[in-house]
């Protein structure tokens, strides 16, 4: 039951690092292309842990405005928040 678990734990980690790879834009790549990444990721469970740690570039924190504050990007508004539906009623 224990060696099942881990296989099925290495299929995933490796399905999620091959679609990280695929999802992932050529300028993003860390240190080698992505073909011999994908070569790497065939080497069972270090591979996709490489991809995972060291093979793209993470998400960069929002950069705060000049202003000296940071607010989140504008969303959807709400009827109540339209001036135009407001001028409507």
């Amino acid at each position: 039951m224990g060696k099942a678990v881990l296989v099925v734990i290495g299929v995933v980690v490796f399905v999620y690092a091959v679609f990280d790879l695929v999802a992932t834009p050529k300028s993003r790549v860390k240190l080698l292309p992505k073909i011999l990444w994908f070569v790497i990721l065939l080497v069972p469970i270090v591979g996709p842990m490489l991809w995972i740690f060291w093979g793209h570039i993470g998400d960069a924190p929002p950069k705060p405005r000049s202003s000296g504050g940071w607010s989140p990007p504008p969303g959807p508004r709400g009827p109540d928040d339209d001036p135009d539906y407001l001028r409507g009623l």
